[in-house]
């Protein structure tokens, strides 16, 4: 099937009470290895791709990979863009293929995140492309993007009122105390945070930086209302494992197809659990 929005992907869970995964990709191997998992557990799925990733493979390489995924696949398949920076590079995207778009105004002030979200949503809605925003600050980095520990805002609860208000987005990411990349430590989840915002907002809540965050936690924060959820590193972490140990068994190999091979399967074991943890498998 064609690419999906990602917007009624979302409104299904929000209805169900689970979450959708959206894995990060940057070549091949990686969105096979998410459709594969898709497809084993049922479940819909949300393909993105960050700053780093269009700048690696390129944006046609991106949307020409996830829209053959797509095609060949009976499972829905949303093509995201994570992180997005600025109004021209969502427009990029939309032009080029993407079926969603994230406009991270995190760095503004409310009424210029809330001025900048618009423009994008004025030209997203029309072409039927849902939207994603951010409000408070993740910290840790995200390819290019970095935010220091000591400017992480939580969001708050009032202003996300507001914001979603003024907007109408498709969906809210938030800041709650996860990170970007690999945590020192165990996070602490500000669940109380999310539970007064989900209060006031009528809206799916995205979690980013959501793999080192333990099992119970992501559950918990499910139930109080996160209906999308970033998965980036784990997956990095399993590919490299996945080629470390081909290399382990045959140090002589030369064969690129019998190193990425194992990574593909090793991302795919991960993506599958994620699944079940979100709820989301046998949901197609």
């Amino acid at each position: 099937m064609p690419l999906v929005s990602m917007a009624p992907l979302l409104a299904k869970a929000e209805e169900g009470k689970y979450a959708v995964g959206a894995f990060n990709c940057n070549n091949m191997e990686i969105v096979q290895a998410i459709i594969a998992a898709a497809e084993a557990e049922r479940s819909p799925v949300i393909i993105q791709a960050s700053q780093g990733a269009i700048k690696y493979a390129g944006i046609d390489y991106i949307v020409a990979l996830t829209k053959i995924a797509a095609e060949n696949t009976f499972v829905p398949v949303a093509l995201h863009l994570d992180h997005g920076t600025s109004f021209d590079q969502c427009m990029q995207c939309i032009r080029s293929g993407f079926s969603s778009v994230m406009i991270d105004g995190s760095k503004y002030a409310l009424e210029e995140n809330i001025a900048i979200t618009n423009r994008v949503l004025a030209v997203a809605r029309a072409v039927g492309v849902s939207v994603e925003a951010e409000l408070g600050k993740i910290g840790g980095t995200e390819d290019d993007i970095h935010v220091d520990e000591r400017d992480a805002l939580f969001t708050d609860p009032n202003d996300a009122k507001r914001f979603v208000e003024e907007t109408g987005v498709d969906a809210l990411a938030i800041a709650i105390g996860t990170a970007h990349g690999q945590y020192k430590g165990r996070p602490e989840l500000d669940f109380e945070r999310l539970k007064k915002i989900k209060s006031l907002v009528d809206m799916p809540i995205v979690l980013h930086g959501s793999s080192g965050v333990p099992e119970e936690d992501i559950r918990k924060a499910i139930d109080l209302g996160v209906r999308k959820v970033n998965i980036d590193t784990n997956l990095r972490e399993a590919f490299v494992e996945g080629v470390k140990e081909a290399i382990a068994k045959n140090p002589n190999e030369i064969d690129p197809r019998k190193l990425l091979g194992p990574a593909k399967t090793k991302m795919s074991e991960v993506i599958r659990e994620k699944i079940r943890i979100f709820g989301s498998n046998g949901k197609v």
